[in-house]
């Protein structure tokens, strides 16, 4: 008898085991999760039961001929299944997620007292969001578009987020311009068909949006996968040590896979796998290839940024060299894929608003409006008590809010629900080293094209790259309309007048 037990076991492991395999092809983690988790749990790993704990009978599996409106497990199935999706982010709404920590490797503490980035060798816990800025969710990953990168360190100060893209330019500095540029680069309302007319027409009204736009249609914007990107959260951010002293930084996440980009002759292949960025990252992890980033940090102190040619705080421009120094930080690596993408990439929420001591954040108006409309957001997606949903939770909160839909945890007890009051509720704290002045930018809407013109003639950096850029832009203006054609190679003319013969004589040949 022992025997045959014994024959059984082991023919249950060569059946899992080669589940996991297919011929003399090596599946990558995303092919062998489902074999993986039936040789992590040899038998079922529980009782069946309806959402009320209650033990499903085998018979409630199949409604035929049956009491419909008795039958819970069936209720249970279907009328979850109606509500089963949180609403769909209007940007950024594809992508995927990840675990990992922040490992500081350098000394900054000269520039801020805030404790994730002090005391070389301190890890700090993080989670990462990669997205596609356009794309709605199930759109191709491989596409010329923003690129996203959204972190979340649990401090024990609490949570700081930072919301990076891939370029370090953004489209504009006026808030207002947000809800028609994202309408202009989605589908036509009539059509919902991507439209390069409305594209182009709004660059041409605001030249502004341009810059960026360069970015995103030259080599730059075709990465082999989000592993070989940079990431810049964009803004300019005050930082503050233990003295109260003041400085300005721009954070730069530099790859340390390398930068590549996919050749017009390599992006056919990628964009057939609508997945093919996401594949990408948990196959790497999965393999343990653990993706990492240097943290860098470009400098100026509170005298230096008052004197220069050009707004420092201007989003839409990168900082000129020789006006500042960059210092490095640490090193954020990818080590751990979600046990499950939904619970982790769609009910996460970012706000670039949540900032942690010595880092008071950005001074420039668009961040102002962020910090409000990003949480808006987050309480229309996921409502207001999305801190509480397990992947938003800080180390260590104690606030006056609770109620409202859940989750609510444990709703802070029995403690007093008003601030403030004489039973010992939770208190503030007093930073006597926070800053006490705060400095005052006055912005401009004026357009200026040397940005624009830099770009093209040193960021790329040979006629290859120049080329197809402008091979890009000519395919792209083929479909729009003569009137809002005629505008653009007028504005790629004054960008560079390279650049609109290349653009125009490309347009010849389409």
């Amino acid at each position: 008898m022992k025997g045959i037990v014994a024959c059984v076991f082991v023919c249950f492991v060569l059946t899992s085991v080669s589940c996991c395999e297919n011929g003399n092809v090596t599946l990558q983690p995303a092919q062998r999760q489902l074999c993986e988790f039936k040789i992590k749990h040899p038998k079922p790993i529980g009782v069946l039961t309806t959402t009320a704990g209650r033990p499903v009978e085998l018979r409630e599996t199949v409604t035929v001929n049956s009491e419909l409106i008795s039958n819970e497990f069936l209720l249970d199935t279907m009328m979850h299944f109606d509500q089963e999706r949180v609403p769909e982010r209007v940007a950024h709404a594809k992508g995927t997620a990840a675990f990992g920590y922040f490992e500081v490797t350098h000394d900054i503490s000269e520039y801020t007292k805030a404790d994730v980035f002090n005391g070389i060798g301190r890890k700090t816990p993080l989670l990462v969001r990669f997205s596609t800025g356009i794309q709605s969710l199930g759109g191709p990953d491989v596409s010329r578009e923003q690129k996203g990168l959204a972190i979340k360190f649990y401090t024990k100060d609490g949570n700081f987020d930072l919301l990076c893209l891939q370029t370090p330019v953004y489209f504009y500095t006026d808030p207002l311009y947000f809800n028609s540029l994202i309408h202009a680069l989605k589908r036509n309302p009539n059509t919902n068909l991507f439209d390069e007319t409305s594209k182009w027409d709004f660059i041409i009204q605001r030249p502004k949006v341009l810059h960026t736009h360069l970015w995103t249609q030259s080599d730059y914007g075709i990465a082999t996968s989000y592993r070989n990107m940079d990431f810049f959260p964009i803004h300019t951010y005050e930082l503050s040590n233990k003295k109260g002293n003041r400085y300005y930084v721009r954070f730069n996440f530099r790859t340390e896979q390398g930068l590549r980009n996919l050749s017009d002759v390599g992006i056919a292949e990628p964009s057939r796998d609508t997945d093919y960025y996401n594949r990408d990252l948990y196959n790497a992890i999965g393999n343990k290839s653990y993706p990492s980033w240097r943290l860098e940090l470009d400098v100026m102190n509170s005298d230096e940024i008052r004197h220069l040619d050009y707004n420092p705080f201007d989003v839409s421009r990168q900082w000129k060299t020789g006006t500042y120094h960059t210092v490095q930080v640490g090193r954020l690596v990818l080590n751990k894929n979600p046990g499950n993408m939904f619970k982790v990439s769609e009910l996460s929420a970012f706000n670039p608003g949540s900032l942690v001591p010595g880092i008071p954040g950005p001074v420039d108006f668009l961040f102002k409006s962020r910090r409000l409309f990003y949480r808006d957001t987050q309480n229309y997606r996921l409502r207001v008590n999305h801190n509480n949903i397990d992947v938003n939770q800080p180390l260590y909160a104690k606030t006056y809010t609770r109620d409202g839909l859940p989750p609510v945890n444990d709703n802070m007890r029995d403690a007093p629900n008003y601030y403030p009051n004489s039973f010992n509720g939770p208190e503030p704290v007093v930073d006597e080293s926070q800053p006490w002045k705060r400095l005052i930018i006055f912005e401009s809407n004026a357009v200026d094209l040397e940005p624009h013109s830099h770009f093209y003639n040193h960021v790329l950096t040979d006629d290859g790259q120049r080329q197809r850029l402008a091979d890009v832009l000519a395919e792209s203006l083929a479909a729009v309309t003569q009137p809002v054609q005629r505008k653009a190679l007028k504005l790629l003319a004054l960008v560079d007048k390279d650049l609109g013969k290349r653009v125009k004589a490309g347009l010849k040949k389409t």
